[in-house]
């Protein structure tokens, strides 16, 4: 065989077999033929075996591909999850919003900050 014909093999045996052979293959004519040929078995026993289970069991699957209703059912779900867990149950709330400062404590807090002013002003006129 030769050289041209041999890098040939090479190249096909590691294109069928990626990444499990990082560093480069020096091995036999003899090894190479035997691994390509173990490599067609492995490729017809998985089409038999795809064609017996369905297409769904294959071993090599592509991306994974969600309906539209799949996904709104799951975001529904997710805002329904994210509503609770804020404390809101659909509708919203006509409630007053707790906290906040009553009438007599607002006068209290005016009272002092009057007399802070009137204190600043009689100490800057002072100076």
């Amino acid at each position: 065989m030769s050289h041209a014909t041999r890098n040939a093999s090479k190249n096909l045996v590691a294109e069928c077999l990626p990444n499990r052979y990082p560093h480069p293959m020096d091995i036999s004519l003899k090894s190479l033929e035997e691994a390509l040929g173990i490599r067609r078995q492995i490729a017809a026993l998985e089409q038999r075996l795809s064609a017996l289970l369905g297409a769904s069991a294959s071993t090599r699957g592509g991306k994974r591909r969600m309906s539209p209703q799949a996904r709104a059912k799951i975001a529904a779900a997710m805002r329904a999850r994210w509503a609770r867990k804020q404390g809101r149950t659909g509708r919203t709330s006509t409630t007053k919003r707790k906290g906040g400062i009553t009438a007599a404590g607002r006068k209290r807090l005016s009272q002092l900050m009057k007399a802070r002013w009137a204190a600043r002003k009689r100490s800057v006129g002072k100076k």
